[in-house]
């Protein structure tokens, strides 16, 4: 799938991308052709990666394990049918996300960061946090870990898709071209999702805002 910007034009991947997606797919073609051994190589790529995106949306260590296990085991039995209409990399994603959506689903988890990851340099966490009322050393360590826990509380109000949509956009740094791909959506839900997420937050999260 080729995401498209607002007048319709297609959005076109950076150079480093480009270059890893015609990498992969040299990969995959070996894959495909019979080298299973090769495969290997791409798990070792992308096995942090995925697991990362996996474990922010369950925050669970032992089910983000499984999953991404999952994954690259429903990637490998489906390498044949991947003809490279995107990305490697957006096509795992794709499988890794759908996997985990259909866990939370299956499992009605209702957590989403683990507490223990967010800190004052995650990106929405940041934003929050360098609008609070003034306050230095320990006074602010306190409003930081209230706001973790009211982070935390405002993201479980948001449904599984505008989760994934925030986690892959700030947590992993997917491009919201990126994130089209692996949503199978429009550039623009991706956007509308992010927006809508910001201003629950911004809402939520009001009382420890400056007035």
């Amino acid at each position: 799938m080729n995401a498209t910007n607002a007048i319709g034009k297609p959005l076109v991947a950076s150079p480093e991308r480009r270059l890893e997606a015609d990498a992969d797919l040299e990969v995959v073609h070996r894959v495909q052709a019979g080298d299973v051994a090769a495969f290997d190589g791409l798990i070792l790529k992308y096995r942090e990666r995925v697991y990362g995106i996996v474990y922010h949306l369950t925050s669970n260590r032992e089910d983000a394990a499984d999953l991404t296990q999952d994954s690259f085991i429903k990637a490998f039995q489906s390498i044949h049918r991947f003809g490279g209409q995107s990305s490697f990399f957006t096509w795992l994603y794709r499988i890794a996300v759908n996997s985990t959506l259909s866990h939370l689903r299956k499992a009605r988890l209702r957590s989403f960061f683990s507490l223990e990851r967010i800190d004052a340099e995650e990106p929405v966490a940041k934003e929050i946090i360098e609008a609070l009322t003034d306050k230095t050393g320990a006074d602010r360590d306190t409003y930081v870990r209230e706001l973790q826990e009211k982070l935390n509380d405002a993201m479980l109000k948001l449904s599984i898709k505008h989760r994934t949509v925030v986690t892959l956009f700030e947590i992993d740094g997917l491009s919201h071209q990126e994130i089209a791909e692996v949503m199978d959506c429009s550039v623009g839900t991706v956007r509308s999702r992010l927006h809508y997420a910001k201003q629950l937050l911004q809402s939520e999260l009001q009382p420890y805002t400056r007035q």
